[in-house]
């Protein structure tokens, strides 16, 4: 606009937290001072609209990676009385809603005294993030112990483009959150796992105080509880590892969380030949044993499925674990089909993080040779 300055704000102290909302900024500064030097400068007539005596208001503080006390809040409200508000305040329904934030960077470990930026402005409008408690993992009527948080989700939905009527894959499906996520947009959702229990819904419960889980847990269920059954297309048992898809390109998105071996173990299944020494083979009909599958392998193996499957301009978003201190970007994985198109971080701990890697197929398949073998050190 030619009038207003507009601004999206999306600053937090990791990928969980994120908010996002749109202001009209009124004034920017390094330090309070320089925050108020901002204000006086701003046009007086763009102010009043807002600020007449017939108008109700209410100012609110936000601090990124960092918790105010309700004094201090106090403080920086009572700061700003050389604007001139002439309306009433009204906390609960206000007309107009100004709101200060401060910028305290992304990093929980080293939180500075003095904010790196502030804002002020009139809010506009906020972004989803009530959907973040509505479908919070606590409430969901099927999880596992690494189901994957609803803001993480939708952000991953969001990162892969999902739209109405796309068909979206996730090859690691587990207890099924991100097909959650993807089918509130309106995609159709596939998934499979190695892991036959948690496809079915069997074993043992995840919740405290429940041992088994019921007759009714499972991803279909989830899907239900949140009406969104009708996007439900199926989940199944199988090794990503081991692909049984002809050849073809059918996902808008391919959208998943590979497990790390932290919490949930890799494996793939393995063949008569790979079984280790000492265990008794089975009729070739039947595979024994599920052999490990090194982070490497399965990420070479899911961008050129990847690769292979998605359409042109279909997305492929997952998380790369990383050991920080020796982390670089020549470690992410790459594809000659598939152009990276963003990298973020969530901090895990001091020396450990995940980097949500986000990459779209530029190009038809190439089979990635051996020639091509990831560097990723792990």
């Amino acid at each position: 606009s030619s009038q207003f300055t507009y601004f999206i704000l999306s600053v937090s102290s990791n990928l969980a937290k994120q908010e996002q909302s749109i202001f009209e900024l009124w004034g920017h500064g390094k330090c309070p001072e320089e925050l108020y030097s901002s204000l006086k400068n701003y046009p007086v007539e763009k102010m009043v609209p807002f600020l007449h005596s017939g108008s109700t208001y209410k100012i609110k503080i936000h601090t990124f990676n960092k918790t105010l006390t309700q004094e201090e809040k106090v403080k920086r409200i009572d700061a700003l009385e050389f604007l001139p508000f002439e309306g009433k305040v009204n906390l609960k329904k206000p007309q107009h809603v100004f709101s200060i934030l401060e910028d305290y960077g992304l990093d929980p470990n080293h939180i500075p005294e003095n904010p790196h930026n502030i804002y002020f402005g009139r809010w506009i409008a906020d972004g989803q993030r009530e959907l973040i408690e509505s479908y919070s993992v606590k409430k969901r009527h099927f999880i596992g112990n690494t189901s994957m948080d609803a803001g993480l989700s939708f952000i991953m939905a969001n990162h892969g483009k999902v739209k109405k009527n796309d068909i979206v894959f996730d090859p690691f499906v587990g207890t099924g959150g991100l097909l959650i996520a993807s089918a509130h947009f309106g995609a159709y959702v596939y998934g499979t796992d190695i892991d036959y229990n948690t496809v079915h819904g069997l074993g043992k419960a995840s919740r405290k105080n429940q041992k088994w889980r019921g007759p009714d847990e499972n991803i279909r269920a989830n899907l239900r509880q949140y009406g969104l059954e009708k996007y439900y297309l199926d989940v199944l048992v199988s090794d990503a590892s081991k692909p049984s898809w002809r050849k073809g390109t059918y996902f808008d998105a391919i959208i998943t969380d590979p497990p790390y071996g932290i919490r949930e173990s890799t494996r793939r299944t393995g063949s008569q030949k790979e079984i280790p020494k000492g265990i008794e083979k089975c009729p070739e009909s039947h595979v024994p044993v599920s052999l490990s599958y090194h982070l490497s392998d399965m990420f070479f193996d899911l961008l050129n499925f990847s690769a292979e499957t998605l359409v042109l301009g279909g997305r492929l978003v997952y998380w790369l674990p990383v050991y920080t201190p020796e982390y670089t970007e020549e470690m992410v994985p790459w594809h000659p089909c598939l152009k990276l198109i963003s990298n973020c971080e969530q901090k895990l701990s001091s020396h450990t993080s995940r980097r949500l890697i986000t990459m779209e197929k530029v190009k038809e398949f190439e089979n990635f040779s051996d020639s091509f073998l990831l560097q990723i050190k792990l």
